[in-house]
């Protein structure tokens, strides 16, 4: 290993993501009831001009009166770019801080960018002598942000989690797609299945396991067809994202399924790692399990499955 080493954020479960409109206050207490690891409350894309004071009122009666269990919550609000930020910022944290736990920062485009909410939260926080430090999370959804990704994954000592919002990036890149989250015929060849999000998501992780950031995929838009759906997962589970959102409740079980590690993954995981442990009692680096050398850079992947795996179970869904 490098000398140089990022301290890793916060662990947190974050499998499925439930996005829920602030504006929609009747959805709040379903969300609450529901399967989701984490539940974000939207002031921002969700939630329409006019409505956005109300918006806000709303979430700071909920993040103070509904039981949200277990549960990470956390606020997306709107962009720097807007007058309505400054505002979500202020009155969240100072009527409803010590219930909430992250703020999501959408189309982050350069590192300043996190550090003026960070900036901002800091002040309030030492004002209002919130009792718990509140954690930022970004939303990596444009060229800018793109190309910026490493620098603002080291932005902060608050930062935990970056995010790919694949709808705004595909209108940032002038993409041609049509469903959110959903690949396009004509990006593949000869019958190969090409995904045009690809780079992206893979650069997006690097920045993320390079500065010790948690990785979580954005939506899927279309919410009948389950499939697609998983296949969108699966692709990004096998990157090393550990969550991806729900724009709708039936994708919340298909979220956890598919970011939960396998059975079998975590029964062999816990092979290898009994293999490694008999092999260090006899004096051996490499051992072999069934029929495969396995060493150290196994050790290292199987225990990162079975922490997973065991601080899934230990949630209890």
């Amino acid at each position: 290993m490098s000398f140089t080493q990022y301290k890793q954020a916060r662990a947190r479960i974050q499998r499925s993501e439930l996005a829920v409109p602030g504006s929609n206050p009747g959805m709040f207490e379903k969300a609450a009831k529901s399967a989701a690891d984490y539940v974000f409350l939207d002031c921002e894309d969700a939630v329409v001009p006019d409505d956005k004071p109300q918006a806000r009122k709303n979430i700071i009666e909920a993040l103070n009166d509904i039981d949200w269990g277990d549960k990470t919550m956390s606020v997306r609000i709107n962009g720097l770019d807007t007058h309505y930020m400054y505002r979500d910022v202020v009155d969240i944290l100072e009527q409803a801080g010590d219930n909430l736990d992250t703020i999501l920062i959408p189309k982050v485009g350069s590192a300043a960018d996190v550090y003026a909410i960070d900036m901002l939260v800091t002040q309030i926080e030492d004002a209002m002598g919130l009792k718990k430090k509140i954690g930022l999370e970004c939303l990596i959804e444009t060229a800018l942000g793109g190309v910026n990704v490493f620098e603002i994954a080291k932005a902060s000592p608050r930062l935990e989690a970056l995010h790919f919002g694949v709808a705004d990036y595909a209108a940032s890149m002038r993409s041609r797609t049509s469903v959110i989250g959903g690949l396009v015929a004509e990006y593949n060849c000869e019958g190969a299945i090409n995904d045009q999000w690809h780079y992206a998501q893979s650069n997006m992780i690097h920045a993320c396991r390079a500065f010790g950031l948690r990785a979580i995929d954005g939506p899927f838009g279309d919410f009948s067809d389950p499939e697609a759906f998983k296949a969108a997962a699966r692709r990004v589970a096998v990157l090393g994202y550990e969550g991806k959102w729900a724009i709708h409740p039936s994708q919340i079980e298909l979220a956890n399924e598919i970011m939960s590690p396998p059975e079998a993954e975590v029964i062999r995981a816990r092979r290898v790692l009994e293999a490694i442990e008999e092999a260090a009692k006899q004096g051996k680096g490499a051992a072999q399990l069934d029929g495969k050398m396995i060493d150290i850079a196994s050790e290292r992947m199987a225990k990162n499955i079975v922490q997973q795996a065991d601080a899934i179970a230990a949630k209890g869904n």
